[in-house]
């Protein structure tokens, strides 16, 4: 399924090893962002679909997937991520044309990392094992690891492949048979993905694909032959979830949205600040769950840093995606677009400043652009700074203790990330520790160790992904007992 920037791609559904048609024949246009040209048509599959899919999971499940021995397994999973780097520039360009985000960000970060969560699966599979006790002279007790199930993946539109292929990788290595439901706004990487699973040589039934809208997702919530749901997404949506899937008891894990605070104290190194905060603010055109959009800064470091950092932004070239030189591409839809510039009218009667932006980018007849935006002169009440905004959009606010600081910072219904710069140890660990978030970076952002625990608090999210982690929820442990 090869493609061009000039190319149509048709999105079908993957069930049982090959591509399908929806059983009612409906499907709907895909949008480039970037030009509002329609790049194809996806097939919009609902409950039939899901059923479909779901049985030759439970199938696939009980046949040789689950039971196939630990290294034969990790070497179809390693396999995969070998795929999609050889695949790469293809993946890489689908992305782009899906998404509106520079094509050097598609190929520099979104395919390594979908490729590389294959590769650290498949090596940690091999090496995880599981807690056994000797009482006394009485009995030896050990646990054993068995697939959770059939799993279903709901993700979201801003990192397609990359997030996608989070959750698949692990799911995969445990053992699990899937049901993916991509986003309806960006579901070419995904469509993809299914077939280099089966190249890789994933037996058929083990990954199976179905596109569609909310109700398709609903479906697969509510399914009572899933025995778990994975979701990457916004909150609302999570609490949708989590309530369609309550009867049957399903296990859930929730990455959900953030309000990230970037924490910067008058004595850190402020080139390092300036360039670091103008990609957690950034990059990806905001559209990033852990990026910064509220920013406090010391007041004897305030104007500084609003100098240096305002003059920063506005150089990021605003573009078209597949330019070498564009720094911000476009939002990922006309509805998303709409509700970010919706969020800059209500800064506006707000009372807050625009230090960059504040607008629709010029000069483009088409596409869904939005000029780097920073807002100052809002309170703690702002919705700008309270509500999730997910585009390129940060709040600045002064700040003088660390307990004035620490009071904002976890004034809000969410937990997912924050940063912290200071060139203080003892302050650096003091904040960090009261800092009500599941990640915190010193002096850096973004940097990850895949064996570490990642997820958020409060309404962003519930239970932890990464190493040992992912297999908590992508495993089941029964406990035996040996009397001696």
């Amino acid at each position: 399924m090869q493609t061009t920037k000039t190319e149509v791609m048709n999105c079908s559904h993957y069930i049982n090893g090959q591509y399908v048609k929806p059983e009612n024949a409906k499907t709907f246009e895909n949008v480039n962002p970037a030009t509002e040209e329609i790049l194809g048509y996806v097939a919009e599959g609902g409950k039939e679909e899901v059923d479909q899919a779901v049985s030759v999971a439970r199938k696939a499940l009980k046949s040789e997937w689950g039971n196939m021995p630990l290294r034969e397994r990790s070497a179809i999973v390693r396999k995969i991520g070998d795929l999609i780097l050889e695949r790469k520039d293809e993946l890489a360009e689908l992305e782009s044309l899906d998404t509106g985000k520079p094509l050097w960000l598609s190929t520099g970060v979104d395919i390594d990392r979908a490729a590389y969560n294959f590769h650290f699966f498949a090596d940690y599979m091999t090496t995880l094992g599981t807690e056994s006790y000797q009482q006394d002279d009485k009995a030896i007790h050990y646990a054993i690891r068995r697939p959770t199930g059939v799993v279903g993946l709901i993700n979201p539109w801003n990192l397609p492949l990359f997030l996608m292929t989070w959750k698949l990788a692990p799911a995969l290595a445990a053992g699990n048979t899937v049901v993916m439901k991509p986003s309806e706004v960006t579901p070419m990487t995904a469509t993809v993905l299914a077939q280099i699973c089966t190249d890789a040589g994933v037996p058929d039934g083990v990954v199976n694909m179905v596109h569609g809208f909310g109700e398709t997702g609903a479906a697969l919530s509510t399914h009572e032959d899933v025995d778990a749901i994975a979701f990457t997404g916004e909150t609302v949506t999570g609490t949708a979830i989590m309530k369609a899937a309550a009867p049957t008891l399903k296990k859930l894990s929730f990455e959900l949205g953030g309000k990230n605070p970037n924490v910067i104290f008058a004595d850190a190194d402020m080139d390092d600040v300036i360039d670091t905060t103008l990609r957690s603010s950034f990059i990806n055109q905001g559209e990033v769950c852990l990026c910064g959009s509220r920013i406090y800064v010391e007041r004897s470091a305030y104007d500084e840093f609003l100098e240096r950092f305002a003059a920063k932004a506005r150089e990021l070239k605003v573009g078209d995606p597949f330019d070498k030189d564009t720094k911000v591409g476009a939002l990922v839809s006309k509805e998303h677009y709409e509700k970010v510039l919706s969020y800059l009218d209500i800064a506006k009667e707000e009372g807050g400043t625009f230090l960059t932006g504040g607008k629709a980018a010029e000069g483009f007849d088409k596409g869904y652009f939005v000029e780097p935006t920073i807002i100052t002169g809002l309170g703690s009440e702002s919705r700008c700074v309270r509500e999730e905004i997910f585009g390129p959009v940060v709040t600045v606010v002064p700040f003088d203790t660390e307990e004035e600081v620490l009071e904002q910072v976890n004034d809000t219904h969410y937990g997912l990330s924050a940063s912290l710069w200071t060139s203080d140890i003892k302050r650096a660990t003091r904040v960090s520790a009261q800092i009500e978030a599941g990640i915190v970076w010193i002096n850096t952002w973004f940097l990850r160790d895949l064996r570490t625990p990642f997820g958020g608090m409060k309404r962003s999210g519930i239970g932890r992904e990464g190493g040992a982690h992912s297999f908590d929820f992508y495993s089941e442990l029964t406990n035996i007992t040996v009397k001696l």
